[in-house]
């Protein structure tokens, strides 16, 4: 697993719901308390740089308060452990492309760029993940090379609104304030791994609730924040 932070040199200036697996196999989303008043909007809680061993507390919390998020996945862990890509899905999350090693793809040329973004396609299809369809270049780093090899996928380009810092040590407060600073459609960058993260996500749930914002998918037209059922929402 990468030790790099997932942000840019220049950083960019829920339904909530429990979702369970029904019998089928079929993701099933079940309205909670919480979300006794209707969403005024939507906004999308990314977590990149798994999967990992800290996987499985992550999407413990997640579905523990009832979100959903966009996992960036390496694929160097995702052919690490299938198995946590396996439970990405089957918790309901989507599964996107961050790359095999994490490089700062604008030092690259086009055959480098090319090789770790469908090394990456490859991985997380063969361990469970589906075929994603949204792209996080590392450090936020990109240029039109990067683009149109992200495009030769199929892949949407997804950047970020709100830094949560995490990368950087930020406390569980200061998480849980940077969450508190999204607005209907943004994105927030948060990581696998950091265990303040993890801590602050019960708050950030509770942050949302608040006011009235629910954790959606990332639309693959726009890059933005929207409801799961404003489109086909399967993982990947």
């Amino acid at each position: 697993m990468s030790t790099a932070p997932g942000v840019p040199l220049r950083p960019l200036t829920a339904t909530l719901a429990a979702v369970t697996l029904a019998a089928t196999g079929a993701l099933t989303v079940h309205a909670t308390p919480a979300q006794a008043a209707a969403c005024n909007g939507y906004v999308g809680l990314t977590f990149d740089d798994g999967p990992s061993g800290t996987t499985p507390a992550l999407l413990n919390a997640l579905q523990q308060n009832g979100l959903r998020a966009t996992m960036f996945n390496e694929g160097q862990d995702a052919a690490a452990y299938p198995a946590q890509v396996r439970a990405q899905v089957a918790a309901g999350m989507w599964v996107g492309n961050h790359t095999y090693t994490h490089p700062h793809l604008t030092r690259l040329g086009q055959a480098q760029i090319d090789a770790e973004i469908s090394r990456t396609q490859q991985a997380i299809a063969g361990a469970g993940g589906g075929t994603p369809k949204l792209f996080r270049p590392p450090y936020g780093e990109t240029n039109a090379t990067v683009k149109a090899v992200a495009a030769k996928y199929g892949l949407t380009e997804i950047l970020w609104d709100v830094d949560s810092q995490d990368w950087n040590g930020a406390g569980t407060d200061a998480i849980v304030a940077a969450a508190g600073r999204l607005t209907n459609g943004q994105v927030i960058l948060m990581h696998d791994g950091p265990a303040n993260t993890v801590a602050a996500i019960p708050r950030i749930a509770q942050g949302l609730a608040a006011r009235n914002l629910c954790a959606g998918m990332i639309s693959t037209q726009t890059g933005r924040a929207v409801s799961p059922t404003a489109a086909t929402a399967a993982p990947g």
